[in-house]
C-alpha cells in the first residue's frame, strides 16, 4: 500500500493508539514521532508540531498505521 497524506487529526489518532508523541530532534527543527524514551528528542505539543510542519512545508503520510513525515512539495510532484 502506498503512503498517503493524512491530516494532523488523523496522525494524532494513530499516534495515540501507538503510544507516540510528536517531538523535535534537540537543537533542530526536525520533527518526528517518539515513544518519549529517546534523550535526543524533546516531546512537543501538537500545536507546535503543526506550526513546524506548516513552516517547513511538511506533511504526515501513512500506510497501514505506519507514519512518515516528508515534504508536501515532493508528494505533489509525483
Amino acid at each position: 500500500m502506498a503512503m498517503q497524506p493524512i491530516s494532523i487529526e488523523r496522525a494524532m489518532e494513530i499516534a495515540k493508539r501507538q503510544g507516540l508523541k510528536p517531538a523535535l530532534v534537540r537543537g533542530t527543527e526536525r520533527v518526528q514521532f517518539t515513544n518519549g524514551k529517546n534523550r535526543r528528542l524533546a516531546v512537543i505539543d501538537w500545536d507546535r508540531f503543526r506550526e513546524i510542519l506548516e513552516k517547513r512545508k511538511l506533511q504526515v503520510h501513512e500506510s497501514g498505521g505506519w507514519m512518515k513525515i516528508q515534504s508536501a512539495a515532493m508528494r505533489k510532484k509525483r
